[in-house]
């Protein structure tokens, strides 16, 4: 099977397939981010705020990086921001709209960390050089917000019976979401046989093997009967997503051209 050792060695149907799981990747990065700084006024120490504030920093950082790996295989691309949302490809769990609680803000953290975790594992394999240094360099930074999310929630379920149950409620309402950070696309099949990404089905076993012993250690217990919410990679989105990067637009003033940084203002 080939090495890809540069952006520049991939063509056509490749070529498309990478160009739509950067932009999964990005936009992921992208909006969790935002909402998890929207969230970290929810918690209820500074130093839980502190701790949030930085994940949200990571994202946001990350997904500038996606976005620069995109401008070099795509210089064409238009900007981030001067999309509309429907060509934005975030998974449903991000487009949701911010928690308004605690228990919620930190199980969708969790839930996404994992998935991120189990991406980032694989991609370090991925016979896309760049893209595996890449995934090898953020895994590091993911693998610390899944262990803060892993014991928050565990906290969390341990704090009281009223705790325990907003974080059930909230596990019933974003595990098909969540799931649905694996929504299948038609970039599935080039990825897979390039060897550049697992296909989304094998990751979301591998999700699942990881959440389920917290979750279980958490004492909470996963639906019965989950139908993944699907939409977001290819560009269905709720209001919230909308008001989102309408509120992001407004912040960062855009010329004739690109953002000034678009790694530190585009996706700030």
């Amino acid at each position: 099977m080939i090495t890809f050792g540069d952006l520049s060695e991939i063509g056509g149907e490749t070529r498309l397939a990478v160009i739509n799981l950067l932009y999964r990747l990005g936009d992921d990065e992208l909006v969790m981010g935002h909402r998890s700084a929207e969230s970290a006024d929810l918690l209820p120490a500074l130093v839980y705020r502190a701790e949030f504030s930085a994940i949200a920093h990571d994202e946001i950082r990350h997904a500038g990086f996606y976005y620069e790996m995109l401008r070099m295989l795509d210089p064409a691309r238009p900007e981030v921001l001067l999309r509309s949302p429907r060509e934005f490809r975030c998974a449903s769990l991000a487009s949701r709209p911010p928690c308004k609680e605690w228990e919620p803000s930190v199980l969708r953290q969790f839930l996404y960390d994992a998935a991120e975790m189990v991406r980032l594992t694989a991609l370090r394999e991925s016979r896309l050089t760049p893209l595996a240094a890449l995934a090898g360099q953020l895994r590091e930074r993911e693998h610390s917000h899944l262990a803060h999310g892993r014991r928050w929630v565990l906290q969390l379920s341990r704090t009281s019976s009223e705790s325990h149950e907003k974080l059930q409620n909230a596990l019933d309402e974003l595990y098909p979401y969540a799931l649905g950070i694996f929504e299948p696309t038609e970039a599935d099949e080039p990825l897979t046989q390039a060897g550049i990404c697992p296909h989304e089905e094998d990751l979301r076993r591998q999700w699942e093997s990881a959440v389920a012993p917290v979750i279980a250690e958490a004492a909470l217990g996963l639906p019965e009967t989950v139908q993944p919410v699907h939409g977001g990679r290819v560009g269905r989105h709720s209001p919230a997503l909308v008001e989102l990067l309408e509120c992001l637009r407004r912040r960062v003033p855009m010329a004739s051209g690109a953002p000034e940084d678009e790694r530190s203002r585009a996706a700030r």
